[in-house]
């Protein structure tokens, strides 16, 4: 009981010192806006070439990310929403399921109640819309510790676009998509964000949960910071998380990452610089770190750095080609596995 309380604390304090938050992948997310009475088909697709610089070398087409919704209105204080993925990379069950169902009561904006299967409202690189991330890939934190980044369960959301405060708790199940909960307990997750000046974001998330199966002993939290500057055509954005405690090595980590072993403590974080050209042209450097287990040093494969560099153009609003080469750093034992990836998207 003192954990949960502890836990509300955090949150109250959090709020007194921190983007809309999406619970979807369109990144017009219902709970953006207040929108009139409508039915919205969306979607998009995004093809992709991979090519790893090993020993041999390895290449593939694929789809990252092949995904078709609904979303609307119902009455003056209703919306629903939901998507599937039909590509068959991503989840491991070769073929579409339903990846985000919800429906929102949003009379008010500083309360709006959401039920069903949506993201978990932690951290700016996970709520941000899959369609509109600015490297192909997630940082390897984001991928790793928020984990299952969908789930199922009830939330409240405050704010809008044009609130310098947004706030997001959920009451979760913990053990992600297409499960029942896995024992008695229930996930605890939240993020607030709150824009200090025109340019400036900054925001913390924090999760308390149960992740092993038939287990309702062994727990574990989550916390993370994040900035964001926008100025002008200029971005620059940054996240920390932190995670200890049990997991569940069969947990749905992002968009088809595999899943790596976690010590007790483990931690990781990213910082990326990127510029909105007036050529559709958007260049972006990425440099980040994760830590499988804080209490091992020197260990091979415990610990990663990774450098992303790239360049996105745009064709229209609707057309995005993304080319990015990831030099992945070790610091025990050097692998030669540098990626190059090019994906083509097309939003609709």
């Amino acid at each position: 009981m003192k954990k949960i309380i502890s836990i509300f604390i955090v949150m109250m304090i959090s709020m007194l010192m921190s983007q809309v938050q999406a619970q979807g992948c369109d990144a017009e997310d219902p709970n953006d806006s207040i929108a009139p009475a409508k039915i919205k088909l969306f979607g998009f697709v995004q093809p992709e070439y991979n090519y790893t610089l090993s020993d041999p070398a390895e290449s593939t087409f694929k789809f990252r990310r092949a995904r078709i919704g609904v979303r609307g209105r119902l009455f003056e204080d209703w919306t629903y929403y939901f998507m599937l993925e039909t590509s068959p990379f991503i989840g491991g069950v070769g073929s579409a399921y339903l990846m985000d169902a919800f429906v929102t009561w949003d009379k008010y904006n500083w309360a709006r109640l959401s039920v069903g299967s949506y993201k978990q409202p932690f951290g700016r690189e996970v709520q941000t819309a899959c369609n509109a991330l600015v490297t192909i890939d997630r940082a390897i934190v984001s991928d790793q510790l928020v984990v299952p980044q969908r789930d199922y369960g009830i939330s409240i959301w405050g704010g809008n676009v044009n609130t310098r405060l947004n706030y997001a708790f959920a009451i979760m199940n913990g053990s992600g998509l297409n499960k029942v909960d896995n024992n008695n307990k229930k996930d605890l997750v939240g993020r607030v964000t709150y824009k200090l000046f025109d340019f400036m974001t900054i925001g913390g998330s924090y999760r308390y949960g149960f992740p092993k199966l038939n287990n309702n002993d062994d727990d574990r939290v989550t916390y993370g910071g994040e900035v964001l500057f926008d100025i002008n055509n200029l971005h620059i954005q940054g996240e920390y998380i932190h995670d200890e405690g049990a997991f569940d090595p069969g947990a749905d980590t992002g968009c088809g990452s595999e899943p790596l072993a976690l010590g007790e403590k483990r931690d990781g974080a990213y910082g990326m610089i990127w510029y909105d050209t007036k050529w559709n042209l958007q260049p972006v450097f990425k440099y980040e770190f994760f830590d499988q287990d804080l209490d091992l040093k020197d260990v091979p494969y415990r610990y990663s750095e990774r450098m992303t560099i790239g360049l996105n153009y745009f064709f229209n609003k609707s057309v995005r080609l993304q080319l990015n080469y990831q030099a992945n750093i070790e610091t025990v034992i050097n692998e030669d596995n540098d990626k190059f990836l090019a994906q083509i998207q097309v939003v609709f």
